[in-house]
């Protein structure tokens, strides 16, 4: 089997509008190559083990199973991410928690991400802001073994903390709190539908309303941020209205919606008093 067989297989076994795409990351894992070498070289023929490995690839994502859990990556910002089955995936709405904190962040802020999973957010503004001291914080293990393996291949300087959201810190000792938490409501049915089906469901739900995370977060955020510091959250498309009167309510100032790429109020920044 050739390359251009190997795409054509590919394509007619995935169909979908991201069957040509999904089939050339697929088929660069098993060649370890970049897409243009694909291109250039369309008669060189894959070998017997390479041809069992795609095979086994696209009866994987077949199941349904995400791209990024079997290729094992997934690029994020501006850095790539290992990430598995004990991580969210970095999906592109989260991108715009770090635009915002990155219009914040100073040299010698303190700055920790909540939920840190495979590390996205932390890594992703520890590359950009060096001088920051950057935390992330996770209650599993094995997101936060995920996130330092990141850190490690990345040779960025993050302090990981295993513990639940901002429990076991002083007060008043953070600039920016940063968190992308659980926000879908327990029945919602996109937890039936595409990647989230196989990503850890305690890493996506958040009681019936979805906001029982959000609260805890914005609760605890108050004790632990400096005056004048900032907290930033994300939550779901149809959220912002309470997530803005929930952080009113808590005396947060400043509370400001913003649009991701799809049109949808997709974070919240609010800043508390001082």
């Amino acid at each position: 089997m050739t390359i251009a067989e190997a795409l054509q297989q590919a394509r007619e076994q995935l169909a979908g509008a991201e069957a040509v795409i999904e089939g050339q990351q697929l088929l660069c894992h098993v060649l370890q190559c970049r897409p243009a070498y694909l291109l250039s070289w369309p008669e060189k023929p894959l070998s017997e083990s390479q041809q069992d490995l795609l095979a086994e690839l696209l009866k994987a994502r077949q199941t349904g199973q995400p791209l990024a859990y079997i290729i094992g990556s997934r690029g994020f910002w501006d850095i790539e991410l290992q990430v598995n089955p004990h991580t969210l995936i970095p999906r592109p709405d989260t991108e715009l928690l770090v635009e915002l904190a990155l219009n914040l962040i100073r040299p010698g802020m303190q700055v920790v991400d909540l939920g840190t999973g495979s590390g996205a957010i932390a890594l992703a503004l520890a590359n950009a802001r060096t001088g920051a001291e950057i935390t992330a914080t996770d209650v599993s293990p094995q997101a936060l073994a995920t996130a330092r393996l990141n850190a490690h291949a990345l040779n960025l300087n993050v302090h990981f903390v295993e513990t639940s959201w901002l429990h076991g810190f002083q007060v008043k000792i953070f600039d920016v709190v940063i968190s992308n938490p659980p926000y879908i409501a327990a029945g919602d049915q996109h937890l039936s539908e595409g990647d989230v089906r196989f990503e850890p469901q305690s890493a996506l739900i958040s009681g019936d309303e979805g906001l029982d995370d959000i609260r805890q977060i914005a609760d605890q955020a108050r004790i632990h941020l400096k005056p004048g510091g900032w907290l930033l959250l994300e939550h779901g498309y149809d959220q912002s209205t309470k997530v803005q009167a929930l952080l009113t309510s808590l005396g947060y100032t400043t509370v400001q919606a913003h649009t991701d790429l799809a049109g949808h109020q997709r974070a919240v920044t609010a800043q508390w008093p001082g």
